[in-house]
């Protein structure tokens, strides 16, 4: 009977201690299962908060108290600042790709000073530098210099010229060929890259200005034009260098020749440096005798943009001696009567106007006519 009662016992504390096995193998799970319900709680509140954050515009900080996770911030600045130096690493390619990038709202977000980019062509000195060094004196913040030289020379100008450090990296360039025409799109490219530069003008070692910065900025900032010469020329030197392997994009119409050195506006150069169309054309179809640098961009402006050319040069040139060069002058070139010929006694249209100003610059010039000019500068240049 003692042993039936400890059957019965252990038979009744039997299932007891299964329910306690079975109540703790239970506890973890529901555990678990209560901390994945509050964790699916809390991402899709979490969820919810980013979405009301985006589409509801809910700030709950003022910008000025947010931290950027970054060292550097993109701001406006960055963007419109003018380069620090106007060296670089980038190859023509890339340059001419980067200088093509252009706001497509007209209207700026930031005051914009307008400003002429003075773009020299030259092969090494600059022997007029204390001429145009006067011409810039005291006009800071409304120009910028751009000087194309050989690859191998380096300038030696001081700090505080306005010259310094204001080459650009340039390759070698053969008279009338398209290589010509790569630098000078090289200079309106780097040109391009200060937002502010709006004019553009074409120099050479050769060039002297024949009227103080101030006429110069405001007639050229005052035109509804841009000054360069499209002129479709009879004869053995304009038409006569037409190739109909420039057909269909170029017909014989349509050919045109003008001065190399040119003033033209941002919408014009940005026009030039994209060029994708014409370049080709012209680098295997206009060589000499068939000069490019006189073709090429006047060609391509006159086709797509006549109306906006005042198909005339700001650049006085005497050919009147004949030749494939223009005249050069000397010291004993160099008087007050020469200079005010010059800048004065000349017949032209200026905004669709009769004009006796016609010209701004004037080339070709020696070393040698430095001393006079300088001499002559305050009385008839007017700086």
């Amino acid at each position: 009977m003692g042993m039936e009662e400890g059957i019965k016992d252990n038979a009744a504390s039997a299932p007891n201690s299964r329910s306690t096995n079975q109540f703790k193998a239970l506890l973890p799970m529901r555990v678990l299962q209560v901390f994945l319900l509050f964790f699916v709680l809390v991402l899709g509140i979490s969820v919810i908060s980013m979405h009301m954050i985006k589409y509801l515009n809910i700030q709950t900080l003022a910008p000025s108290t947010l931290i950027s996770p970054y060292d550097e911030r993109i701001t406006l600045e960055s963007f419109i600042k003018p380069p620090a130096s106007v060296w670089h690493s980038m190859n023509d390619s890339e340059l001419l790709w980067r200088a093509s990038m252009e706001p497509r709202i007209l209207e700026y977000p930031f005051k914009r000073v307008p400003k002429m980019a003075f773009m020299f062509l030259t092969k090494g000195p600059l022997p007029f530098s204390p001429l145009w060094e006067r011409f810039f004196k005291g006009h800071e913040g409304f120009y910028s210099i751009y000087v194309h030289a050989l690859p191998d020379y380096r300038s030696d100008f001081p700090s505080s010229s306005v010259f310094y450090r204001r080459q650009i990296p340039s390759q070698h360039v053969a008279w009338g060929e398209m290589s010509m025409c790569d630098a000078e799109r090289r200079l309106l490219a780097n040109a391009l890259l200060d937002i502010s530069n709006e004019w553009f003008v074409l120099l050479s070692e050769a060039c002297i200005p024949i009227r103080g910065f101030n006429f110069v900025y405001r007639y050229v900032s005052r035109s509804r034009y841009s000054f360069m010469g499209s002129v479709d020329e009879d004869g053995p030197y304009g038409r006569g260098r037409y190739s109909y392997a420039m057909g269909p994009e170029v017909s014989l119409s349509e050919w045109r020749k003008g001065s190399q050195w040119f003033e033209i506006n941002r919408a014009l150069a940005v026009e030039i440096v994209e060029d994708m169309v014409y370049y080709h054309k012209f680098k295997e179809f206009c060589r000499p005798p068939c000069y490019v640098d006189e073709h090429y961009f006047p060609t391509m402006l006159s086709i797509g943009y006549s109306d906006l050319l005042a198909n005339r040069t700001l650049t006085w040139t005497d050919w009147s001696r004949g030749g494939a060069h223009p005249a050069t002058f000397g010291k004993a070139d160099i008087t007050e009567r020469f200079l005010k010929k010059l800048s004065r006694g000349q017949a032209c249209f200026y905004n669709d106007k009769p004009s006796q100003v016609c010209y701004l610059f004037a080339r070709k010039f020696s070393p040698s006519a430095l001393e006079p000019l300088l001499k002559l500068a305050p009385k008839v240049l007017g700086f």
